[in-house]
Parts: C-alpha cells; sequence; structure tokens
C-alpha cells in the first residue's frame, strides 16, 4: 500500500506514542484550564481544546479527570466529531459510541442545544458509555443499548447527522493497544467489512435528507476503508462523498499532517471511475505523518433538502407531587441561572420535558417516545423522588456550575503544587466529611451544597453548620 513511505511507517512504531486529552468546553471553566499549564499539554493540530499530555503527569488519577474537566482520548480519534460539522440544535446520532470520546465531543459541539442519542450494542460497554455522559455533565443526551437495525425502523430520516465510528480490525490502534495484534487475520478483516456495511445502511436510514453520515475506522485495511465507502455510494446514490481536503484547504492539510484518501486501494474492485475518483475526498491518518495512530474519515451527505420531524410521542410527568417537590428543591437550592438551566417546555413541542420513570425523575431533551428501547440514560437524571423529598442526584451535580446554585463549596485555594489536587479533593472523592475550614471559599449558609474542585463540579454535599456531608457516590470512590 505505502511502497516508498513504508520505511518511514515502521520507523514511526519505535517513537513513543504521545497520548490526547480534550478538556470539556461544557464547562464554565475550560478557558482556564486550557491557559494552565497543567499536564504541559501541547495543543492537538486537528482537534480544537485537544491537547497532547506528558504521561508522567497521569491525568487519569488527576482528580479534576473525576470532575469532568477533560476527556483522555486518542489524538486521531478527536477528528471524526471535529470534522462531522455538528453544529448547536442539531439531531445527532453516534450508533457505535462506547466508550464516549466521540459522543462527549459531539456533545461539547452542540453547547447543550439539540439533542445526542448515544447508542452502544454491547450492555458492558453501553454502562461505561453512560457513566461517561454523566461526567462530563451532558445534560442532551440520551444513552441506548440496541441493535442499529432496530434503530432504523424507530428513527428513519431523522437525524440531521449520524455518526458511525463502526467496529473493525484495529490495525491502526496496534501500537497503542498490542493485545489487539494476536486478534488479527484477514478473515476478520473481511467479517469487519461486512459488519459495517450493514451498520452503514442502518445509518443510511436514520439520515435526515439534506444531513450528513459520518463513518470512521481505525484500521489501515481498505476493504474497510476506501472500498467500504466507495460500495456504500454504490448502493446509495442519494449519498455523495464530500471532499474534505479540498474544504480544509492545502494549508491546514500540510499543518496538521492529515492526508487524503486512496482511489488507487479500489483498484480491481469493479468501483465506477467517478466514485473511485471521490474517495480522495476522505481523509487518512497515517502515525508517520503525524503525531497520533492510525485512522480513517468519510463525510457523506445525503441529497435533498434539510427537514424538521417532530419527535415521536413522549409524555411528561404529570404527577403533581413529583413536580412540587421537584420545584421546591429548585427553589431552596438553585439559583436563578440554575433553574433556567432545566426549564422545559416548548411551544413547537420539541422543548424539554420532565418524565417520571418509577421514582427517578429526568429531564429529556425533546418530548420522545422510548417505549420498547433498551434505554440507560433517558435524558438528565435530576434525582429521586421520596417520602416528602427530593434528592438531587450526581448527573445533576455534574451538569451545574457554581453559579448555578444558592450553596457551593470551593476546595482548591490555587496553593497546590499541581492545580487542583488538594487534600480536601481527593478526601471528597474518598467520600470522606468536609468540614468548611478545609474549603477555600463557602458560599451559603445550609443545605445541599456543589462541591467545586478549581470551579468544575465534583459533586453534592449537605452542608450543616461547619460540616458538609458527603454525597458522592459510593459506587465512584477511590482510594485517593
Amino acid at each position: 500500500m505505502l511502497g516508498e513511505e513504508y520505511d518511514a511507517f515502521l520507523r514511526s512504531y519505535e517513537d513513543t506514542r504521545r497520548p490526547g486529552l480534550r478538556v470539556n468546553t461544557l464547562r464554565e471553566k475550560a478557558k482556564t484550564l486550557e491557559s494552565s499549564s497543567l499536564f504541559d499539554m501541547q495543543p492537538i493540530p486537528w482537534a480544537p481544546h485537544g491537547y497532547y499530555y506528558d504521561p508522567l503527569k497521569r491525568p487519569g488519577k488527576h482528580p479534576l479527570h473525576e470532575a469532568g474537566a477533560y476527556y483522555i482520548q486518542e489524538p486521531s480519534a478527536m477528528a471524526v466529531a471535529a470534522l462531522s460539522g455538528v453544529r448547536p440544535g442539531m439531531r445527532v446520532l453516534d450508533l457505535c459510541a462506547a466508550p464516549g470520546g466521540k459522543s462527549t465531543q459531539l456533545a461539547s459541539m452542540l453547547e447543550g442545544e439539540g439533542i445526542l442519542y448515544s447508542n452502544e450494542i454491547h450492555p458492558a460497554r453501553a454502562k461505561i458509555l453512560s457513566q461517561n455522559i454523566e461526567r462530563m455533565g451532558i445534560s442532551n443526551a440520551v444513552v441506548l443499548n440496541e441493535d442499529p437495525k432496530k434503530l432504523a425502523e424507530r428513527f428513519p430520516l431523522y437525524f440531521d447527522t449520524v455518526v458511525v465510528d463502526a467496529p473493525c480490525s484495529g490495525e491502526g490502534m496496534f501500537r497503542k493497544e498490542e493485545e489487539a495484534i494476536p486478534n488479527w487475520s484477514p478473515e476478520n478483516v473481511e467479517l469487519c467489512a461486512r459488519r459495517q456495511s450493514g451498520i452503514l445502511d442502518c445509518a443510511a436510514e436514520m439520515t435526515a435528507p439534506g444531513g450528513t453520515l459520518v463513518y470512521s475506522t481505525c484500521t489501515f485495511a481498505p476493504q474497510e476503508n476506501e472500498q467500504n465507502a466507495a460500495k456504500f455510494v454504490m448502493r446509495h446514490p442519494e449519498f455523495q462523498i464530500l471532499d474534505l481536503p479540498s474544504s480544509l484547504g492545502v494549508e491546514y492539510m500540510k499543518l496538521t499532517g492529515l492526508s487524503a484518501g486512496r482511489p488507487e486501494y479500489v483498484s480491481g474492485e469493479g468501483i465506477p471511475e467517478q466514485i473511485a475518483d471521490s474517495l480522495s475526498g476522505t481523509i487518512r491518518l497515517w502515525p508517520h505523518k503525524l503525531e497520533g495512530e492510525g485512522h480513517y474519515l468519510a463525510v457523506f451527505r445525503k441529497e435533498g433538502s434539510a427537514l424538521r420531524r417532530r419527535a415521536a410521542g413522549g409524555k411528561p410527568v404529570k404527577d403533581r407531587e413529583a413536580i412540587k417537590l421537584f420545584k421546591e428543591f429548585c427553589e431552596e437550592t438553585l439559583s436563578q441561572r440554575g433553574i433556567s438551566k432545566l426549564e422545559t417546555g416548548g411551544k413547537d413541542g420539541t422543548g424539554a420535558v420532565l418524565m417520571l420513570f418509577g421514582k427517578e425523575l429526568y429531564r429529556i431533551p425533546e418530548c420522545v417516545g422510548l417505549d420498547g428501547l433498551k434505554v440507560l440514560r433517558p435524558g438528565l437524571h435530576l434525582g429521586t423522588l421520596k417520602k416528602n423529598r427530593f434528592e438531587p442526584s450526581h448527573a445533576l451535580a455534574a451538569a451545574l456550575e457554581a453559579g448555578d446554585v444558592k450553596c457551593f463549596a470551593e476546595l482548591s485555594d490555587g496553593s497546590e503544587d499541581v492545580p487542583g489536587d488538594g487534600n480536601a479533593a481527593r478526601a471528597y472523592l474518598r467520600g470522606e466529611s468536609l468540614r468548611t475550614q478545609d474549603c477555600a471559599q463557602i458560599s451559603g449558609q445550609k443545605g445541599w451544597c456543589l462541591v467545586t474542585d478549581c470551579g468544575f463540579s465534583c459533586g453534592w454535599g449537605k452542608l450543616s453548620g461547619d460540616q458538609i456531608k458527603n454525597h458522592y457516590p459510593k459506587g465512584l470512590r477511590r482510594p485517593y
């Protein structure tokens, strides 16, 4: 495939891999983190808010990781969402979403407007996906555990953008994940290519007219990349491949190290010349041309004019007691800004609504029917209805900022050698109660208290006197 480039490609596997993280721009303090010297971050050229970091700094062990300040993500993988064209207000589906890197990046690009459906067919991986959606404070996402075929039946022509980061043979990850090497075989490449074709066909059904379908893999195999892209367009002539290199420009491609797809990789496959030529509009990320692992990306545009479809049949909460208890909590705990964040309703029927699942109250991004689907997270989990009271969830804490509540406790006073990595933050994440004297700043006198670290929300506490009772979920506590 590579010819004279092969030696450079092979040498790249002797280089030290550069890991990356992406700052969570849904957080108010994101700019502060980006301008800090924490983790010795250096910008990733193709990924806004993406950074290489010094692995010796171990950001995955830092309290701000648990606070959702950033997501640790392979640098090349960030290109998929970055080049997807997603904008605030869109309806977006991430069809193969676990563990959540691309979903959380897409959510940041939506800026809290519109709706994101994140789906993962494997139950255990879907659970991890749901946890990451919660940790990053995403309030407009629905997490599903479904087969793409069932979703295609349920959501025809529904999404402005569908992202398919397809399960693949993983050749591009051999340097990062050596355990993937023994699993490789020519037969597995062909199996993956067939599976990907089926997933793409389902995605095509769900893409609205005028919408885009984003296809990516982390492999080098032409069968899974250019050949799959070309055969998809042959099966679905209503789609065309967008010319990403031309739209990005020569200078951008040179600066980032991104490469165009290779039409010659479909030679002998019976692909019409016009379609083969269009494959130069796709993107390859080669490890010998940039600081990242192997990746492939194609964006297809569906013909037709964009249309707005009404969501299907959700039922808002009619339990008066539930609404009363939740409103009492909001009035006692949230500022006016925080209440505005959770506003529901919409004259066109597409605004966010409250839904009750047993005793669990959720804010659903739009009035959508989820009956019959395997749903892990139908929206933002607000909390639990208990006898004569409402208890807020950790997900709600993650979605709020200090300015959204009447009472907050800031743990960091900036005196630590590493910002946000103080004793009080680690004690809180271990599940220990705090004293007000442990905090750098206290706002409020009693009741539910948002605990923050460097301005990033960590979770709830309950302030009484000079004590803050810890409400960090037991399942998330770590021996920091």
